[in-house]
């Protein structure tokens, strides 16, 4: 049986100590499963910002194992929502945990100065940051990278000067360019003054049956690989997606206010290949090589004609957020704003729904000149994209700091709340295609289009069934299931290739324990309702839930999302998640 380690961190007192863990992953397998039974016992009701939150980093007993068992977990309170917060990230980090022989880090206090910290293996130090403050999240990489040496795989986890600034929609940024993307995590970082991690190590281990575990490797690797489970993640990516959306009317424009583009194939991923795909790479231990990184030319000196050449991350949620949602037609104007947008270390759907609010809001005159400082916002109009984007940067009046709490806090203070589109207060992701989505975003424990396949079932439900109980419990079903897929933790695009049967397998091969679908399945009951009395101690209420005003009178690929549907389904979902609470009354609020 191996053995489960977690690394707790203080930045107060700059201490550090290592414990065993195994019996919390003996029982909740790993990744999100003991994030979020740590956080449970720890019972922690500070403020997101307060030193005494807590930040765990997970992973599972695939992870830097098996094929496309990528990702880290982050648990946290969220300043966004002000609940609980989880984001996932690839990279090189589950890889650098697990060379480090660490299994969760966690991360507390608050250190008196900028700081940033170098794990490598058993040894951690804390390093002061001055130097870096301020500094984007690409230079802080670039630094850190040249100046902390070392002989193994380094992971480099930092925040730019938006979690600097404590935003509640600033992202931690994970090597080339993944990230923690989702609730805020970056303005955590930045309020325990923690510019950057550096993690590396030498820790392997030993496989128990070489020969099993080179079968059952190639296995996995031949259905990543060679079957097209996974193909359109290599071909053009997700940002596939987007002339698909819009051709079923459920790809976002101009706030949500339509699901077709009408410029759709100007930005989809076809146009990215075409103009400025210069790079195809992949997270440690993945043979996929989903990351799409497009070259921007920008020029940097005019009397002398001379141009720099950015490199790029784009996919699907990021088109949509600063493509079709401000009715951008130029992929070199979405490159311009996300590139903005990763050197301030913001999450670009957050930022990208906010503008698209700021921009109706204006539209409508519930914002007025006064607020913008002169900035007229119009869809479609990137350049004035970027200079807001700039006076937020440079905190130009309280319109502009208000930006970066979110849309839910913008909308409910100057109004407007019935076309900021957000679920939970998240801002919402890029799928229109009816009530499934939106249901899905409103009861996901992450309030994302990962915790629910949602947007699957709009698109396969007969027009005629587009609404039932069944319906809604294949939604609950498959959020229920993801528990498992996030603790084994492995990426979601690879969930078809990890069946239970290959979960069960694997499980076996590697820790010498049998497992059973019903007990996984238990299992992943168990961690869902530990992560919604996590939410209810924070105040969160499912059936409080509303879906944003805007979204029942638009036409989605399924038509009309009526309120009267909504929450009747909400209150079905519910009944279900009261089933699952009474099957674990010992755990409570």
């Amino acid at each position: 049986m191996r053995k489960y380690f977690m690394l707790e961190i203080n930045l107060t007192d700059e201490s550090f100590k290592k414990t065993d863990i195994t019996d919390i992953f003996e029982e909740y397998i790993g990744g999100t499963g003991a994030a979020t039974k740590l956080m449970y016992d720890e019972n922690n009701q500070a403020n997101p910002y307060d030193p005494e939150s807590s930040v765990y980093f997970s992973i599972g007993p695939f992870s830097n194992i098996f094929p496309v068992s990528t990702k880290t977990v982050a648990m946290f309170r969220s300043p966004l929502t002000g609940n609980m917060g989880e984001s996932h990230a690839g990279g090189r980090m589950a890889l650098a945990l697990y060379g480090a022989g660490i299994h969760v880090l966690k991360i507390t206090g608050k250190s008196k100065h900028p700081c940033f910290v170098v794990i490598e293996n058993d040894t951690v130090e804390f390093r002061r940051a001055n130097s870096l403050k301020g500094m984007s999240a690409l230079a802080t990489e670039r630094v850190l990278r040249d100046s902390i040496k070392s002989s193994h795989k380094r992971s480099i986890l930092r925040i730019g000067p938006a979690g600097e600034r404590k935003s509640s929609i600033a992202c931690a940024v994970v090597d080339g360019s993944r990230h923690f993307g989702r609730l805020g995590l970056g303005g955590v970082l930045g309020s325990k003054n923690l510019k950057a991690v550096v993690i590396s190590g030498n820790n392997y281990l030993k496989v128990p049956d070489k020969i099993k575990f080179n079968k059952f490797y190639k296995s996995l690797y031949d259905k990543v690989v060679k079957s097209p489970l996974m193909k359109k993640y290599h071909d053009l990516g997700t940002a596939m997606n987007v002339l698909p959306l819009s051709e079923i009317n459920g790809l976002p424009t101009r706030n949500f206010s339509q699901g077709y583009f009408e410029n759709a194939e100007k930005i989809g991923g076809e146009a990215f290949a075409e103009k400025h795909l210069a790079q195809q790479t992949a997270c440690a231990h993945c043979q996929v090589g989903c990351i799409h990184m497009g070259t921007l030319r920008e020029e940097f000196n005019s009397e002398e004609h001379m141009y720099k050449m950015n490199k790029v991350s784009y996919d699907y949620e990021l088109i949509y957020a600063c493509g079709s949602n401000l009715s951008i037609e130029s992929t070199d104007q979405i490159l311009k704003i996300l590139l903005y947008i990763e050197k301030q270390g913001w999450d670009a759907m957050s930022m990208g729904v906010v503008m698209a609010w700021a921009t109706e809001a204006y539209q409508r005159g519930i914002i007025d000149d006064s607020h913008t400082d002169g900035l007229v916002l119009n869809f479609g109009d990137s350049q004035a994209y970027l200079q807001l984007m700039d006076n937020i940067k440079n905190e130009r009046n309280e319109f502009y700091k208000d930006l970066e709490m979110g849309a839910a806090f913008c909308a409910e203070k100057y109004g407007g709340e019935d076309m900021a589109i957000v679920f939970g207060k998240n801002e919402a992701p890029g799928y229109m295609t009816g009530l499934y989505s939106f249901l899905g975003y409103a009861t996901g424990v992450r309030h994302s289009h990962l915790d629910s396949g949602g947007y699957s079932i709009d698109q396969k439900a007969p027009k005629n069934e587009a609404i039932s109980n069944e319906l809604t419990k294949k939604l609950y079903d498959d959020a229920v299931w993801r528990m498992i897929l996030n603790s084994m933790v492995i990426c979601l695009f690879a969930r078809n290739v990890y069946d239970t049967e290959t979960i069960i397998e694997g499980l076996k091969l590697m820790d010498e324990k049998e497992y059973s679908e019903e007990a996984l399945q238990k299992t992943a009951r168990k961690i869902h309702v530990i992560k919604y009395r996590i939410k209810q101690r924070f105040g969160f209420e499912i059936t409080a839930e509303n879906i944003p005003g805007k979204l029942t009178k638009i036409q989605t690929t399924n038509g009309k999302v009526s309120e009267k549907a909504f929450k009747e389904q909400l209150e079905y979902y519910n009944s279900l998640l009261e089933k699952d609470f009474a099957e674990f009354p010992e755990i409570t609020v």
